[in-house]
């Protein structure tokens, strides 16, 4: 068979279901969700992992797995787990600074850029690019293929906790030590005409807690993007903010204990939150009214159980060379379209019937019958005309006795 009729993605489904995690003494553990064991353990440092994103890419048929190690007081690490044996490169953490007429860097700010170390990265949507963010509040655009900085960008003063990329990669939230959550817009790096001497984040809307101004625990995008969600510390409630407007729409009350991370589901209406004492997920969703008269449209929906008495043969199933041999004899059956079928309703044959004279010529007696319009005749009531001869004999008495 031609290898390039076939999907590429069908060669990466031996790849288990997998996730991951970071441990204290810097062992990078993987699991297997069908399982629910420990895949392999990855060992190459004893420092703390404080951050770790996993990447799967295609790339000419070939399936790279990528993910990128975040070490406490040490630089960050990309480790390439696609052969048997894993290959490690160290990334940068010191920002490069834009020179102004040419300068060089003095000697004092190198040092203190040297010192400087990553605290949290996350792939881009495409997956060829790391954002990185420091001790500093630093922003790093690093290229994974060099492993160089392309372009640096201060974000804030203090350190930068946590970044999120939305699904559709245009988008970057980031959660800092100053306890102010920005959401930063971001270009496509897959541009060819895009000049990173020339990238500028802008921060788009901050949040925080304006009342107690707590620190922020966690900070997630909702899947469109368009809303923010995050968990405070001392705090049993999430916050949800709307990016369009930059304020805050929701309070989703949470349980009696202080919550940690914050996922939204990327399909469904769900929000999971862990427990930091319990370590207990909980759950906010929508109740959604199911309508069941979509269903068909004589479907009719009943508030409460209504007691149906069904037919004696309504739901008897027949087989079907039976149903099949019924309808054969009912066409061969004749139709007589000439037989008048006597009346079955009793009512029906009791009903009163008035007489219609269809030719008024045909009359016995002329004086019973009146014309009432060109070509209408009807009988004449009876004692109809009495008022006539009865008025007529009134005025012969009043003419005799005025004689």
């Amino acid at each position: 068979m031609n290898i390039s009729l076939i999907d590429p993605f069908l060669l990466a489904r031996d790849l288990p279901d997998v996730r991951h995690t970071g441990r204290v003494d810097g062992t990078v553990v993987i699991f297997d969700l069908e399982t629910n064991g420990v895949a392999r353990k990855l060992r190459g440092h004893t420092r703390q992992v404080q951050s770790l994103r996993f990447l799967m890419q295609n790339a000419s048929f070939k399936v790279h797995l990528l993910f990128v190690a975040s070490l406490f007081e040490d630089q960050p690490t990309l480790v390439d787990v696609s052969d048997n044996i894993p290959s490690k490169r160290q990334l940068p953490s010191a920002p490069k600074r834009a020179r102004i007429d040419g300068s060089e860097i003095n000697e004092k700010q190198a040092m203190q850029d040297a010192k400087q170390s990553t605290c949290v990265t996350v792939f881009t949507a495409q997956g060829d690019h790391i954002i990185a963010g420091t001790n500093k509040g630093w922003l790093n655009i690093i290229q994974v293929d060099s492993c160089k900085i392309l372009r640096s960008s201060r974000l804030c003063a203090g350190v930068i906790i946590f970044l999120r990329i939305t699904s559709s990669g245009r988008d970057l939230v980031s959660n800092a030590s100053d306890r102010i959550i920005r959401t930063i817009p971001i270009p496509d790096f897959q541009q060819h005409w895009l000049d990173t001497d020339k990238i500028e984040f802008e921060v788009e809307h901050k949040f925080r807690d304006t009342i107690n101004n707590r620190p922020i625990h966690h900070v997630v995008f909702s899947p469109t993007g368009d809303y923010v969600a995050a968990s405070a510390s001392m705090n049993h409630d999430i916050y949800v903010w709307e990016r369009r407007n930059g304020t805050l729409v929701q309070f989703l009350e949470g349980p009696k204990e202080e919550l940690g991370v914050v996922e939204w589901h990327p399909h469904r209406p769900f929000v999971a939150a862990c427990g930091l004492d319990s370590g207990y997920i909980y759950f906010w969703s929508i109740d959604a009214t199911q309508r069941w008269s979509a269903l068909a449209p004589d479907f009719a929906e009943v508030e409460e159980n209504v007691e149906y008495v069904e037919r004696e043969d309504e739901f008897d199933i027949h087989p079907i060379e039976e149903i099949h041999k019924r309808r054969l004899d009912l066409e061969n059956e004749g139709v007589d379209v000439l037989t008048v079928d006597p009346a079955k309703n009793d009512l029906e044959q009791a009903t009163f019937s008035m007489p219609v004279l269809l030719d008024g010529m045909d009359s016995d007696s002329e004086e019973e019958v009146i014309a009432i319009g060109p070509g209408v005749m009807r009988r004449k009531s009876p004692g109809e005309g009495r008022h006539l001869n009865g008025a007529n004999g009134v005025d012969e008495q009043s003419r005799s006795r005025k004689r």
